[in-house]
């Protein structure tokens, strides 16, 4: 029997969070719901956990993994009219964050995707809590004239899909790319301020340079054209350093986040001038490097809880 709508949850060693996600996910006020984990080669108790929550466990071994491929497998697997995307280590703060998300679907049969807020928790470093503000802002727009949207708290119809699947090609930026597509096509793209997620981070420098490295290439591979010369990454550099500055200043939060700040936005842009300037192969063992590296996934703190919020076991 079809579902409502089938949740791809791509995973690997996500023992700590995922179990926010699922209970979060069972507490929604949305019957008809398919919970399908797409798990490259987890090695703690990821696969179990998602067991006991009645989840369709799909497999795909670190030497397939691509992002665009391991979204394929899921809803190759899927049986929902809609596909909903979120990241392991990310959970909804309302029960009708899934209502919400795909409540746009109704209201126009041209749409193609469907895209929710993001906000970050305690381990998040300051500057991704802004890039979150900038991105994902509390206003909604129902027709959105640009073709961004994130998957890790997303939407989209099947019957798109089956007609254009994941780019399995990509390093990231897999939903920019379908997107695009879409766009293209001439459907429209939802942003919806309602649908909230955390999405929780907590990463080492290293991690954060992988991550916009990894994205740049992508971009590069997915426009061949456009170009991030050093001049594009002294000014954002810079100006986004600056802004985050005075902003920590006025939030009263200078004196914890200066040093966090410096260093983020400095690998942020080294890493997406590194990855526009890359001119290696990409392939397998390059895909692997980005989702593999050691640690990437460990020592995860979870975030705070809200007032009227769902409520977590601890």
């Amino acid at each position: 029997m079809a579902k409502t709508c089938s949740i791809i949850i791509r995973a690997y060693n996500e023992a700590k969070d995922i179990g926010r996600l699922l209970k979060g996910i069972k507490q929604q006020n949305l019957e008809g719901i398919e919970i399908i984990l797409v798990d490259s080669g987890s090695t703690d108790e990821t696969v179990t956990i998602a067991e006991n929550y009645d989840a369709k466990i799909v497999h795909i071994t670190p030497e397939e993994f691509t992002f665009g491929r391991s979204l394929n497998y899921g809803v190759k697997a899927a049986s929902g009219e809609f596909i909903v995307n979120v990241s392991a280590h990310c959970y909804p703060v309302y029960p009708d964050w899934l209502e919400q998300l795909l409540k746009p679907f109704k209201d126009n049969e041209n749409l193609a995707v469907s895209y929710g807020k993001q906000r970050g928790g305690e381990t998040n470093q300051y500057s991704e809590h802004q890039f979150f503000k900038q991105y994902f802002p509390d206003i909604s727009q129902p027709n959105q004239g640009h073709p961004y949207s994130h998957n890790a708290n997303a939407a989209i119809r099947k019957s798109l899909w089956e007609e254009h699947p994941y780019n399995e090609a990509l390093t990231g930026l897999e939903d920019l790319a379908w997107s695009s597509w879409a766009m293209e096509q001439g459907y429209s793209i939802a942003y919806i301020a309602e649908a909230e997620i955390i999405h929780l981070h907590d990463e080492e420098p290293a991690q954060v340079h992988n991550r916009y490295r990894r994205e740049a290439i992508a971009m590069k591979q997915t426009l061949p054209n456009s170009t991030f010369s050093l001049w594009n990454f002294l000014r954002l550099w810079l100006s986004s350093t600056y802004s985050d500055l005075l902003e920590a200043k006025r939030e009263r939060a200078l004196k914890e986040n200066w040093w966090s700040i410096l260093w983020f936005r400095f690998l942020q842009y080294l890493g997406t001038y590194q990855g526009y300037h890359y001119s290696g192969r990409i392939d397998s063992e390059l895909h692997q490097s980005f989702y593999y590296p050691p640690g990437i996934l460990s020592e995860k703190t979870p975030a705070p809880r809200g007032i009227e919020k769902i409520e977590y076991e601890k």
